[in-house]
């Protein structure tokens, strides 16, 4: 592409401006001997007058202001033509952001689910333990004085309770008896700012969810309905960016087998500031990255810069089980081998792999992130659910398209 400031424009006949009348010889010579030189304007040259009496220099020059100018013409920036693979990438995005507006959130849930919800008088201590007991990272909770939704209880929830007893650790037997309630109140005196309260309908578009979620940096939603008896809130469920994607997986695979352009092609991730730990880092020291960085992830290297493993948001909540709060003491490697049996371990990519094929890897496992590795297992980046769901959802947007939200 040309760079368009040494680009010189082009003129047709019709476009050319109209020159001054030309001034007879002796005037423009007399004219030369007795006025100051003014220097001609794109190569447009007027004559100017003897001065009269009484209007001696300094003064206005009419020829400085009525001389003509040149018409401005915007020069179209060339395009580059869309190969067939382009072509096949936008098309197929469109297809799934079109299948996200006729399907309802509703239609993510399994045919059978169980769902767990707490109410906001329950000790943050017990909470914990219930949690632990159900295999679940998270849990809606509710109002009972209001009977409504109060919020979504998450592995980040818990690293706010810790952040405050690191803070406050003459607090430190007032943390057992703080009540799920009081987490707004932690978030204050820490200087945290509250992750917006969000919900959407199940029978809203399932682009709705989605859109909600990105707005708000939130990695799940909770589905509320309204029982038209009572006109009082009702939790559906509870439904996640992998549970999303997963669906579109697993439903369009007409349409993401059109996804061929690599993840370095479409910069499809994070490669930039990455955060890292080692397996000799403290619990505590990975959970203050998480803070500072904002992230529920940090990839755990060795000295080379080899990818290990990856410390997650929600490895911190075993950690803590019981109120054992010194445990945060211990280290990435002992905290990593308290995962459960069933853990399914981490995924990787390359930058030349294509989308296509992460989804082929949504739709056969349980991934949650994609750590972006080279041929020696060097880390290069960090692929989020959130990064492929926002490039779904606002990469490629046609006018004809009709978005519920814009991007964030």
């Amino acid at each position: 592409m040309d760079d368009p400031s040494s680009r010189q424009l082009n003129y047709t006949p019709g476009d050319e401006p109209q020159r001054a009348p030309a001034a007879s010889a002796s005037a423009s010579a007399a004219a030369a001997t007795t006025s100051p030189a003014i220097p001609s304007t794109l190569g447009l040259h007027s004559t100017i007058p003897l001065p009269r009496a009484g209007h001696e220099l300094p003064f206005v020059q009419p020829s400085s202001y009525l001389r003509p100018k040149l018409r401005s013409r915007t020069v179209p920036t060339p395009t580059t033509p869309m190969t067939p693979i382009d072509e096949e990438q936008l098309q197929g995005l469109k297809g799934l952001r079109n299948f996200l507006r006729v399907r309802t959130s509703y239609d993510v849930l399994p045919l059978s689910f169980r769902l767990i919800v707490l109410d906001n008088d329950l000790l943050i201590r017990k909470s914990l333990d219930i949690l632990i007991q159900n295999g679940i990272v998270s849990a809606p909770l509710w109002d009972s004085h209001q009977s409504r939704f109060a919020g979504l209880l998450t592995a980040t929830d818990y690293i706010n309770l810790i952040q405050y007893y690191c803070q406050f650790p003459e607090h430190i037997d007032d943390v057992d008896k703080f009540r799920l309630s009081s987490l707004r109140d932690i978030e204050k005196a820490i200087g945290v700012l509250p992750l917006e309260t969000v919900s959407v309908h199940p029978t809203r578009p399932l682009y709705e969810a989605c859109s909600r979620m990105l707005k708000s940096r939130a990695r799940r939603i909770p589905l509320v309905d309204i029982d038209h008896e009572t006109e009082r809130e009702t939790v559906v469920s509870v439904i996640t960016q992998y549970r999303i994607l997963k669906f579109i997986a697993v439903n369009t695979e007409q349409h993401t087998m059109l996804l061929k352009q690599t993840v370095r092609e479409i910069g499809l991730g994070t490669y930039k500031n990455l955060a890292t730990a080692k397996m000799t880092d403290s619990v505590l020291e990975v959970i203050n990255l998480m803070v500072v960085h904002n992230i529920s992830a940090v990839p755990v290297v060795d000295k080379n810069n080899v990818v290990l493993n990856v410390f997650e948001a929600v490895d911190v909540i075993p950690c803590i089980k019981g109120g054992v709060y010194e445990e945060l003491k211990s280290t990435v490697g002992e905290a990593l081998s308290r995962r459960p049996d069933d853990f399914q371990g981490i995924y990787t990519c390359q930058e030349d792999d294509r989308l296509d094929s992460i989804f082929t890897t949504l739709r056969q496992s349980r991934v949650h992130r994609l750590v972006v590795i080279d041929d020696n297992w060097h880390l290069k980046g960090i692929i989020s659910l959130s990064d492929i769901l926002k490039y779904v959802l606002f990469t490629g947007v046609t006018g004809d398209e009709d978005e519920y939200f814009p991007p964030p």
